[in-house]
């Protein structure tokens, strides 16, 4: 199956539950992100001393949330910027290190990997993905709009790449060799701004005060050791012997299995301030529980959808009648369109409004 191909099932197999409302109550995880001092030097070896200043992430969960277990192994990671670069540096540990692809734009999670999303103006759609292993063997692509969003359009743009992009990984045992105990491995990771200012509704590299949404997921397989090789572990499901699924380990959690969701993702805040000097408050916007209102609309629509081949302007069916934001009651604004529909509602201040429709985009306007 060639790359195109296998994009085409990926997004097959992500649009079969359509939206998929989270089944936790969704709190995303906030960054500050302070500035380093000098540029750093990505050789995975994390020797920079601006490093040392950099706080680390919550250590990662289950995609699903805290109603899972706590994954097997530890994961965390911290960020800085500079007028150039956004850079990531993770630490995963790991007591068997491996890794096979080597070709770029593999479909890389096919090993254990680390993985960046990125979408810079929190719209939910021309966001960022980059996979990278052991190996460091890279997938970056770019994303029109999540898969669950579009049925017709191949929305993964594999041809995409981080311009400048640089990365290295750290191996603190042995790679691919099963007669020892390793301790894990580092991945640091420098994203060039001006390729991230593309995906951004300004065209511009961010400003302090500034949030971006991001994420990042590690996939785990559970393995034997059969001939001195690692192989992913199987069970026999009605008289089959199929794999066991991966583990999906995330900074902030989805509600359910599926990374594509923009909208659950933590929050990036760019401070002005150099590491390890002053400190930043993170700063909740007062427009996020309206942001969020929208998309509980949205995940409702979408379940009617499926249910009655149309959508409603109609709250109740919605089991939105009483839904409020803000200590207020919830009065969308819901237009059928010929696509679809588009819901709005004032902005905080209400000098605007905030928009969704059907295929998940959100956005401002200001009143003329």
């Amino acid at each position: 199956m060639n790359k195109y191909s296998i994009l085409g099932f990926l997004a097959l197999v992500s649009l079969i539950g359509m939206a998929q409302e989270p089944q936790i109550a969704i709190n995303p995880r906030h960054y500050v992100c302070y500035r380093a001092s000098n540029p750093i030097t990505i050789d995975g070896l994390q020797t920079d001393p601006d490093w040392q200043q950099a706080a680390w992430t919550e250590k990662f969960v289950d995609i699903e949330g805290g109603q899972k277990p706590e994954p097997t192994y530890w994961t965390r990671a911290k960020m800085l910027w500079d007028d150039k670069y956004l850079y990531v540096l993770a630490q995963l540990q790991e007591p068997n290190v491996w890794a096979t692809l080597t070709e770029r734009e593999s479909v890389i999670f096919n090993d254990p990997d680390f993985e960046v999303f990125i979408d810079p103006d929190g719209d939910t759609h021309h966001y960022a993905e980059y996979e990278m292993n052991a190996l460091n063997t890279q997938w970056d692509l770019l994303l029109i709009k999540p898969y669950r969003d579009d049925i017709v359009q191949n929305v993964a743009i594999d041809n995409w790449n981080y311009n400048g992009m640089k990365s290295a990984v750290y191996v603190n045992g042995t790679l691919n060799n099963s007669n020892d105990r390793d301790l894990g491995w580092t991945v640091e990771i420098a994203f060039p701004l001006d390729a991230l200012a593309e995906l951004s509704s300004t065209g511009k590299n961010p400003v302090p005060g500034e949030q971006y949404r991001i994420n990042f997921s590690r996939v785990e397989w559970t393995v034997d050791v059969i001939d001195g090789k690692y192989k992913k572990r199987t069970q026999m499901v009605g008289g089959r012997e199929k794999m066991l699924p991966e583990n999906n380990w995330v900074w902030s959690p989805q509600g359910v299995i599926a990374m594509h969701q923009p909208e659950t993702w933590g929050f990036l805040q760019f401070s002005g301030n150099t590491v390890g000097t002053d400190a930043d408050n993170y700063l909740e916007s007062p427009e996020n529980p309206l942001k969020w209102a929208l998309r509980m609309l949205y995940y409702r629509e979408s379940s009617y959808f499926e249910k009655k081949g149309k959508y409603t302007q109609d709250l109740n069916p919605l089991k939105l009648d009483n839904f409020k934001t803000g200590g207020s009651a919830f009065h969308p604004l819901i237009i059928l369109t010929p696509s679809g529909y588009e819901a709005s509602i004032p902005t905080s201040d209400n000098k605007g409004s905030w928009h969704i429709r059907q295929d998940g985009r959100v956005w401002k306007t200001i009143k003329k």
